[in-house]
């Protein structure tokens, strides 16, 4: 049961967008459909999870002076994987995230977990709180990114809902993403309200 709860706190008790609001940068930045969202979302969950797990195994091992720089390195050795994984593979998500791919390294939602959790738990917890933490992640960008897109472009996916002239295109630019997260977390703050 315990392990359900840890599964489960990155989508509803600590969601790192909606709740912790951490990550904002990319958050705003990538959403602008939703497969950009999805994108960003995975490629952070899969650096979460192995440097989760590293980091877990190596923390006694790195002294504490540079223990922040030692977790730098190795989570920017995920990172440089799920860069060029991308650039080779999916060459149009990789222009279209563009320098938010490299960024993942500074993502405090990343730090943080390393930091916070990682660095002081076995292996499989930590690998678990990567996986909680990176698909609430990736579910708050896609959920965030499929708002923007269908207000802005009529499109899902690239799939057309409405005609797009009847889109707003504010939703596609960065005022519409402050716009859309914001209604999303006074949405979310009001369902939690009333649950409580």
């Amino acid at each position: 049961m315990s392990q359900l709860n840890n599964l489960t706190k990155g989508f509803l008790r600590e969601n790192p967008v909606f709740v912790l609001l951490l990550g904002m940068c990319p958050t705003l930045g990538t959403t602008t459909s939703a497969i950009n969202g999805l994108g960003m979302g995975l490629a952070t969950t899969f650096v979460l999870i192995m440097s989760n797990m590293v980091i877990s195994l190596v923390a006694n091992l790195i002294p504490d002076k540079i223990r922040i720089p030692g977790f730098i390195v190795i989570i920017a050795s995920f990172v440089t994987i799920v860069d060029m994984t991308i650039a080779a593979y999916l060459p149009s998500l990789h222009e279209s995230l563009g320098l938010f791919i490299p960024l993942i390294v500074v993502n405090c939602i990343v730090l943080g977990r390393a930091e916070s959790f990682a660095s002081k738990n076995s292996l499989i917890p930590s690998a678990i709180d990567g996986l909680s933490m990176g698909l609430g992640f990736s579910f708050a960008l896609t959920l965030l990114g499929s708002i923007r897109e269908i207000l802005g472009s009529g499109k899902i996916f690239n799939f057309e809902v409405f005609n797009d002239q009847y889109g707003m295109l504010v939703f596609v630019l960065a005022p519409g993403g402050f716009l859309a997260l914001g209604y999303i977390i006074a949405i979310i703050n009001k369902i939690k309200k009333a649950i409580s």
